[in-house]
């Protein structure tokens, strides 16, 4: 099962009623179908052949494409940039002709077209069910009621660019079954043409089963025909995949499934997209599908990590909220000139994985004028310190280095060092230069807090927090303080004050942290800052926002671990579930946890990539469990279980199938504070990857 948004749920019974006739129009437009579709869903599933061939015309996929019709022809030399309707509207009414011409408003209003925002995209459902007696697309009239040339006059008058939506099939991806371009592509792309359309959108559902490349090739060598510059947005999902062999054929193509507006979505995702720099280039982007910022899903720290990342990969940066609701922070993230001009640096680079251990990611991009763009990633659900220097970014020696802080819009030298502690799933987004310039700005610093902020109500917690100057120059006057709740006491047991720290030196402070006797568990607002002056006087500042957890030990003796308390929880598709297995997107929608037939009544049900974290205060001896793939799945699903015990790996199961039986899976967790059981997919991607944590104790 694809699980990815609605857009794309299986119709596989539809299929099966009309299969044989959608063979048979496809045979009459001249493209022989194959005898027996793969069941992949709605991918290849007819719905109906979309109405009438077009009149006279022989379909663009019968026909040997032409030389002349290749890229790269000079659109798209960055990654595109706009909005698409989809992530916030779907097929509701909601999505109609006033909301384009709204969102084209906003381009100007809000100063978006300014910061390099230029399409607005229809998606799917614009279009009437059927084609009209000439086989033509005919506009939704209750959506559209002046048409789609109009509204693209519309958004031309303001200096913007419309794009539109179709599939490479018989039928879109919308259940509502729309008609697709497969047998109709140079008609269609005649209309859009027409209409003054700038960008295609081409998706890949009730394809039929027709070779990927023939389908898209075709849509290319009709959009060209037309003589009118249309950017290619091939959308066939990363299924065969196109980075591999669509350079010459689309501006972009889509690398994985469809995003969804989570954290565990988006990271899935970027991991995907990540491997694959090399493919990327001016006209030829890898796309992780559209940006969900501002759509609810996830907080403003993990929507800044997902357009950092989308930025530092090199993306497209298409709005997927509705900007007629949108808050001034979502503004403020989407509206980032300085994180924009990551991705749109005519280089052309994807940036490159340089390190990603334990969750803390280094992501360097190559700039046009030498500089570099460093992602400090944080994966993790604490602060982490990450690292890399300017060596290792591929800068040239210097004795020292400008950096500046993309978020903060702050620059500061360092004398090589590229460090931060990041919070919990945040990005610190640098641009790091040898520019000779930067002896005029004030030092880097890093400031952290040495090891998790847990706390136990009413017990006073031993923290210890440090500054390090990373710069060439000293830091001065530097003064570190901590706060959080009104209610909570907070003071220095060391001296949280120095007079200089000189290049590599550290101020490191001892805190006591109480939270009053019967705070409620949870997590709770900390803020830890340090104050220091350049050697010019100039006054900076480092702020940490940090999270702390009031936590409760686990009782004494064995304890199911499915009736303790998580403190955080990570899942790749809807939420964890308690005693059941993982079920679908809801909660609660969970079966009898079932490894190879065996039904267990005690565990978590989770789904690739998962992790969930539970205190042990360092009071516990042992966890075990029996793991493995759920039955629910089928034959389906390959996954890995680990145990990690404050930070580091304690035990592993190896690869695990829905083929094999449940194994025993243990670990010694005496003194560990924090205790997380995390499944990753098995290195194969994470579709159907249903994993149990069956029959889980925690010895105490």
């Amino acid at each position: 099962m694809r699980h990815l948004s609605p857009r794309i749920s299986s119709r596989t019974t539809r299929r099966r009623v009309v299969g044989s006739l959608a063979a048979a129009l496809l045979c009459a437009a001249g493209l022989a179908a194959p005898a027996a579709a793969r069941d992949t869903g709605s991918a290849n599933g007819a719905s109906g052949a979309g109405g009438a061939s077009d009149t006279g015309e022989r379909s663009a996929a019968a026909r040997p494409s032409t030389a002349g019709a290749k890229l790269p022809d000079g659109l798209a030399l960055t990654p595109p940039m706009g909005f698409n309707n989809w992530n916030s509207t779907h097929c509701r009414a909601d999505f109609d002709e006033a909301m384009v011409k709204g969102i084209a408003d906003i381009f100007v209003e809000k100063g978006l077209k300014e910061a390099g925002y230029q399409y607005v995209n229809l998606d799917d459902c614009w279009a009437l069910p059927e084609r009209d007696a000439n086989g033509k697309l005919v506009p939704d009239p209750k959506r559209f009621p002046n048409g789609i040339k109009a509204v693209a006059d519309y958004v031309h008058d303001k200096g913007l660019k419309l794009g539109i939506y179709t599939s490479a099939g018989t039928k879109t991806c919308s259940d509502i079954g729309f008609p697709g371009a497969l047998g109709h592509e140079v008609s269609d792309a005649r209309q859009f043409a027409d209409w003054g359309v700038d960008y295609l959108k081409y998706d890949n559902c009730n394809n039929q089963g027709v070779d990927a490349k023939k389908r898209y090739i075709a849509m290319r060598d009709a959009l060209k025909a037309t003589g009118r510059p249309i950017v290619y947005s091939i959308c066939e999902w990363g299924e065969n995949k196109p980075w591999e062999w669509a350079a010459d054929v689309g501006h972009l193509w889509r690398t994985t499934g469809d995003i969804s507006d989570n954290w565990s979505s988006m990271l899935s995702i970027m991991k995907q997209n990540l491997p694959l720099a090399e493919s990327a280039g001016p006209g030829r982007w890898n796309d992780p599908d559209m940006l969900e910022v501002g759509n609810g899903g996830m907080t403003d720290t993990e929507y800044r990590t997902h357009f950092s990342m989308w930025s530092i990969m090199a993306a497209p940066l298409l709005i997927g909220s509705d900007l007629r609701k949108a808050t001034p922070e979502t503004f403020e993230i989407i509206g980032n000139k300085e994180v924009i001009a990551v991705d749109q640096d005519p280089l052309g680079k994807q940036g490159k994985v340089l390190s990603s251990e334990g969750g803390r990611w280094v992501v360097a991009k190559e700039m046009k004028d030498g500089s570099r763009a460093v992602a400090l990633f944080n994966e993790t659900g604490t602060a982490q310190s990450i690292a890399t220097s300017a060596k290792a970014v591929g800068l040239p020696d210097a004795d020292g280095y400008t950096l500046r802080d993309l978020w903060k819009h702050k620059s500061y030298n360092t004398a090589g060092k590229i460090s931060a502690t990041v919070p919990a799933h945040g990005t610190v987004l640098l641009r790091v230069s040898a520019d000779g310039a930067w002896a005029k700005n004030p030092p880097a610093v890093e400031l952290g807090l040495g090891g998790a902020p847990l706390v136990e109500a009413g017990e006073p917690a031993k923290l210890t927090s440090k500054v390090t100057n990373l710069g060439r120059t000293s830091a001065r006057k530097v003064s570190t303080t901590f706060a959080g709740p009104s209610d909570w006491q907070i003071r220095a047991t060391s001296p949280s004050t120095a007079n200089s720290l000189t290049t590599g030196k550290s101020l490191s402070t001892s805190w006591s942290v109480t939270a009053p006797q019967g705070t409620a568990p949870g997590a709770y607002d900390l803020t830890l800052r340090s104050t220091y002056r350049s050697p010019a006087g100039s006054r900076a500042e480092s702020v940490l926002p940090l999270t702390a957890r009031v936590v409760v030990a686990p009782p004494a003796g064995d304890s199911a671990v499915s009736d303790l308390p998580w403190m955080s929880t990570v899942n790749g598709w809807g939420p964890v579930e308690k005693d059941t297995s993982n079920g679908e997107s809801g909660a609660g929608d969970g079966h009898p946890i079932t490894i190879g037939g065996a039904v267990h009544a005690k565990g978590l049900g989770v789904h690739a990539d998962s992790a969930v974290e539970y205190y042990t205060g360092a009071s516990c001896e042992k966890f075990t469990a029996q793991v493995g793939v759920d039955d629910e799945k089928d034959s389906k699903g390959t996954v890995a279980f680990e145990i990690w015990t404050d930070g580091k790996k304690a035990a592993s199961s190896g690869v695990v199938t829905n083929a094999d039986a449940a194994q025993g899976l243990s670990a010694d967790v005496s003194g560990a504070q924090v205790v997380r059981l995390v499944v990753t997919d098995g290195g194969d991607g994470t579709d159907s990857d249903h994993a149990d944590w069956a029959d889980p104790v925690l010895s105490c």
